[in-house]
């Protein structure tokens, strides 16, 4: 694959085993496959305990990914939009975080955006800033590190929870207006999202992709998962939530995200497909490839 603005595909790897035995196999097939990065789940290697690094642990899987162009998804549970009383402990864990993403080697550290409660707009703002102050605190840190910060975009599944659209996401990251903290544009997330509040998803995915230096590629209806089912066969039946599935499946825009929106130089495309297809997965790595080298250039 050859763009002028995406450093390469990935793919994110399971990775089952308490001490990570299957990960050296997990990579292997991964750029067998063709894909030139791996996404690392942090979120399930246990190498951090009460946001203190278990150094050896880390060494070890330094060593396993030692040369290879990874990404790293760090922790799903922070939240920089907690309340006042818990923030600490989640930049605390941010930070190792960032720490383990040094010592792989990882070149994007891929964290979600924060939820918060609904509540009063004032206090739903001062949330905001709270991730905002939280992130900007770290990104020196980042930056000494190596490591870009990719915000992801989320989705709740009701009203019970409120996380940004990209468009709000991406009025943050101007605000914090740092080239170590960006975005990770999840595009089945931002369907979804869009889909719970009504609003046009790719006029969303034009703010947010000028920010986008990591992609998370996977197909999904845009359609939440507000009734019951009972197995993801019959969720992938109604085409009901994040299905995260092969390219084509689902009906989400990607031509006309490519046609209308314009991302940053340095982008590393990430698929990230469900287990049950990865038998579709040389298709899904050829559309995601050719996808990534039709983007435009933001200005």
């Amino acid at each position: 694959m050859t763009s002028p603005l995406v450093l390469g595909v990935g793919l994110s790897i399971p990775c089952e085993h308490p001490r990570y035995g299957d990960l050296a196999a997990n990579i292997e097939a991964a750029y067998a496959a063709g894909v030139s990065f791996v996404e690392l789940p942090l979120h399930k290697m246990d190498v951090v305990a009460g946001a203190r690094v278990f150094a050896p642990r880390v060494a070890e899987i330094a060593g396993i990914v030692a040369g290879r162009p990874t990404t790293l998804h760090g922790h799903l549970g922070i939240n920089l939009m907690e309340d006042p009383h818990l923030l600490p402990l989640h930049l605390d864990v941010l930070k190792a975080n960032i720490e383990i993403a040094q010592a792989f080697g990882s070149i994007h550290l891929v964290i979600h955006s924060g939820f918060a409660r609904p509540q009063q707009g004032s206090a739903l703002e001062r949330a905001y800033e709270r991730q905002r102050e939280a992130l900007a605190s770290v990104a020196g840190l980042a930056r000494d590190a190596g490591v870009v910060i990719c915000v992801e975009n989320i989705f709740t599944y009701d009203h019970s929870r409120h996380t940004a659209l990209p468009s709000r996401l991406a009025a943050e990251l101007a605000l914090i207006d740092d080239p170590n903290i960006r975005a990770t544009f999840d595009f089945s997330h931002g369907y979804i999202n869009c889909g719970l509040h009504g609003v046009d998803f790719v006029e969303e995915a034009k703010a947010l992709a000028p920010f986008s230096k990591h992609l998370h590629i996977h197909d999904s209806f845009g359609r939440p998962k507000d009734f019951w089912t009972y197995t993801l066969t019959e969720d992938l039946a109604f085409g009901a939530g994040d299905l995260h599935l092969p390219l084509g499946w689902g009906d989400l825009p990607f031509e006309r995200i490519a046609a209308e929106a314009a991302f940053p130089a340095g982008v590393v495309a990430d698929i990230e497909l469900q287990a049950r297809f990865w038998s579709e997965l040389p298709d899904t790595i050829r559309r995601a490839g050719d996808f990534a080298t039709s983007l435009r250039p933001a200005a």
